[in-house]
């Protein structure tokens, strides 16, 4: 199995090129000592800032939005896409919280639907438990671990040092890495009865996967998940996290009931079961997931993403 626990360290690292990174990893070690109330500051303000200055990301937000909340004012969305960044940049502090000072999060967590997971690891046939991008990512996965242990699917960085410092620290939140292009490894664990962590909730084309409403919204959706299920008659259920109260925070974890008579034979119908699955998780807490990535970019041949429809409209209007 290609996996992925605690990589070596490589002399290289020390090389001048990688100098850089290593100041930016003693700057992200002193914020991620911070007092949470100064991270949670601290990230609102960034995140106003960078909805100001990102104008890429914001119109991208908006247009998403946009399609999944049709019923919101424009108003309510702007200031819905806003709070998407402000949560984006905390969740960020969380991250680094959840690979450097995890501890002090260990007693500010609730989390339900437990027994629907023990109970499917009962079968011994593995569990894909579907998580999505939510801002709480990674401390989700942390205090996950105070629960279960799962391997995770990730993609890894194309910078090796980037690679080793990212696969490091979540080698202290996950039992083990999978490549996301190594089916073998994913099949492998999930025979062993392992608890595989797989996020299919954004836009990864349509090379291997369909169209199927997300938010009512025709969207590439992949097809993975049914074949990885198929393989060992595995459970498939699904993780949920997301932070209440924001000054004094408390993070509420969900494992939703195993999803039945599934796969079909009907490879949309199967992807559209999962999209309103997200999407009734998503709703819980709409403003951390997120939205500033292209969900919608992928289209059948001769259809314009919405994100191009816009280019093209702004175009227009300046010539």
């Amino acid at each position: 199995m290609s996996v992925s626990s605690t990589p070596p360290f490589k002399v290289k690292f020390l090389m001048p090129q990688y100098w850089g990174i290593w100041i930016g990893v003693c700057i992200l070690l002193l914020l991620a000592h911070l007092p949470w109330r100064i991270q949670f500051r601290l990230g609102r303000w960034l995140g106003e800032k960078f909805w100001a200055l990102g104008e890429r990301r914001r119109s991208d937000t908006l247009i998403n939005l946009g399609l999944c909340f049709p019923e919101l004012s424009e108003a309510e969305r702007y200031e819905m896409g806003k709070d998407v960044f402000r949560n984006g940049v905390i969740g960020f502090f969380e991250s680094l919280s959840a690979w450097y000072t995890p501890k002090r999060f260990d007693n500010q967590v609730t989390i339900d639907g437990l027994h629907h997971l023990i109970e499917a690891q009962k079968r011994g046939q593995g569990i894909l438990l579907l998580g999505g991008h939510y801002t709480t990512l990674d401390l989700g996965g942390y205090l996950s671990s105070l629960f279960f242990s799962a391997y995770i699917v990730y993609r890894p960085q194309n910078n090796p040092l980037l690679e080793w410092l990212i696969t490091r620290a979540r080698s202290n939140i996950f039992k083990q890495q999978i490549d996301h292009d190594d089916m073998r490894g994913l099949v492998s664990a999930l025979k062993s009865g392992q608890i595989v962590w797989y996020s299919p909730d954004q836009d990864f084309g349509l090379k291997q996967g369909v169209m199927a409403p997300f938010f009512g919204v025709p969207a590439a959706s992949v097809t993975a998940p049914r074949r990885l299920v198929k393989v060992n008659n595995s459970a498939i259920l699904s993780f949920h996290s997301y932070r209440q109260n924001d000054e004094k925070p408390h993070y509420h974890l969900t494992i939703t009931p195993e999803l039945l008579n599934y796969p079909s034979d009907d490879p949309v119908m199967d992807a559209t079961r999962i999209n309103d699955m997200f999407e009734g998780l998503i709703r819980i807490a709409p403003t951390q997931w997120m939205w500033f990535h292209r969900r919608f970019k992928s289209q059948p041949e001769g259809v314009l993403s919405p994100y191009k429809k816009a280019a093209e409209q702004e175009k227009d209007q300046s010539i």
